[in-house]
């Protein structure tokens, strides 16, 4: 299941950005790479600012872009920030369980400490 649903976004979140590159190819007469520059930049939030779509079309279709996928976005974002602390957290329970394995074979909790 867990494998399914990382499919599921890995594929909408190429799709959003193949939809993008291609729309901003057609509309903007862009070429592929800044049409996908574009497109990646515009859907992280970074706004370089660099392109700017100079057409109607191209206005209307980047905020339908932004407000669509920009939440496709947010979800992969979190999504993968949730997987690496359930790692995070595997980890540190494996770490306290072989830790409390090791104290019961402490050295000194064989020895009593010498009184003198």
């Amino acid at each position: 299941m867990q494998r399914l649903r990382w499919l599921t976004l890995i594929l909408t979140l190429a799709a959003i950005i193949a939809t993008g590159t291609v729309f901003f190819h057609r509309v903007e007469g862009w070429s592929w790479l800044d049409s996908y520059f574009f497109t990646v930049v515009t859907l992280s939030t970074v706004g370089y600012g660099e392109l700017v779509p100079a057409t109607a079309v191209g206005k209307i279709g980047t905020t339908v872009f932004i407000l669509v996928g920009l939440g496709i976005f947010a979800v992969a974002i979190q999504q993968f920030g949730q997987y690496a602390m359930r790692k995070r957290e595997e980890h540190t329970e494996w770490l306290i369980a072989r830790l409390d394995t090791s104290e019961e074979n402490a050295a000194n909790d064989d020895d009593p400490p010498d009184r003198r």
